[in-house]
């Protein structure tokens, strides 16, 4: 590089006779960092307008939008992997130990404690009054009792030792929702998928008819609901045939909530494998 091109490439950094940096004098300079502060301190300013906005129009206790399915999802417990298979061996405690089912939070006296004692087959509606927030909402009390046989507190193994095993299902919660309609009540009902019909035996349902009872709704979003006891049914099979793979869906049934389609497997029902070994 020759010594002009040099010389012009440092004057252009710094010329010392017009006291320019890169091309602008340090007034310029000024007044293009003021510029850009006063810009992006507005950016910044009408960002937070925005957000401020925004959260005045939302509820602490609730969505303000919903983008709800017609039909709520399904899920049993015991927990069981993404295959939702329930595979144990009568023989094998170590089996069948990993399915007890947690149920302490339905403990008669503690949901005495903390829930109110509503009145059966009607919804127990808390809507708010206009401006003013009926929150926190009370909850209606879900005994571990109604369970009778797979409560867990006769027989802790829920009938996984005898072979008659409990199966707990709970509808997905949905905010708002009032399932059934004119006073129908929700129920589960399971039966035998294919060719497996033979196979499922005889079944008893906790509560009796497997039905969610009407005054669990609606429910109105954990926050406002604080101490909610999610409905629980329990089917018990009393002599499904052993050694052989069962396949089981289970349904909910009501008035005004349509079943999934093909595309969707897990809407208003669910399906699972069942198989108790007794041979080693």
């Amino acid at each position: 590089m020759a010594n002009g091109d040099k010389g012009g490439w440092k004057e252009y950094l710094w010329n010392p006779r017009t006291r320019e940096f890169l091309g602008r004098t340090a007034s310029s300079w000024g007044l293009i960092l003021l510029f850009y502060l006063v810009f992006y301190i507005f950016l910044a300013g009408l960002f937070a307008l925005t957000m401020y906005i925004m959260l005045q129009t939302l509820d602490d206790h609730k969505p303000t939008w919903q983008d709800r399915l017609a039909t709520p999802g399904m899920v049993i417990r015991p927990n069981t992997d993404e295959t939702f298979e329930i595979v144990y061996n009568i023989q094998n405690t170590e089996s069948w130990d990993i399915f007890y089912i947690k149920a302490d939070s339905y403990n008669d006296t503690l949901q005495a404690q903390k829930n109110h004692e509503c009145t059966p087959d009607q919804y127990f509606q808390q809507e708010d009054s206009g401006d003013v927030k009926n929150n926190p909402k009370r909850s209606c009390q879900f005994n571990r009792t109604i369970l009778e046989e797979c409560s867990g507190l006769n027989d802790r193994y829920y009938g996984y030792r005898e072979g008659q095993p409990c199966i707990i299902i709970k509808m997905n919660r949905v905010i708002g929702m009032l399932p059934g309609k004119d006073g129908q009540t929700p129920s589960v009902t399971c039966a035998a998928k294919r060719d497996d019909s033979d196979k499922l035996g005889e079944l008893v349902y906790f509560p009796p008819n497997g039905t969610f009872n009407l005054m669990y709704y609606p429910y109105y979003g954990k926050k406002a609901q604080v101490n909610y006891s999610q409905p629980l049914v329990a089917v018990k099979f009393l002599n499904i045939t052993v050694n052989q793979e069962v396949n089981i869906e289970c349904k909910i049934n009501a008035n005004n909530i349509p079943l999934g389609g093909d595309r969707d497997k897990f809407a208003g029902r669910v399906s699972f494998k069942l198989r108790i070994n007794t041979i080693n």
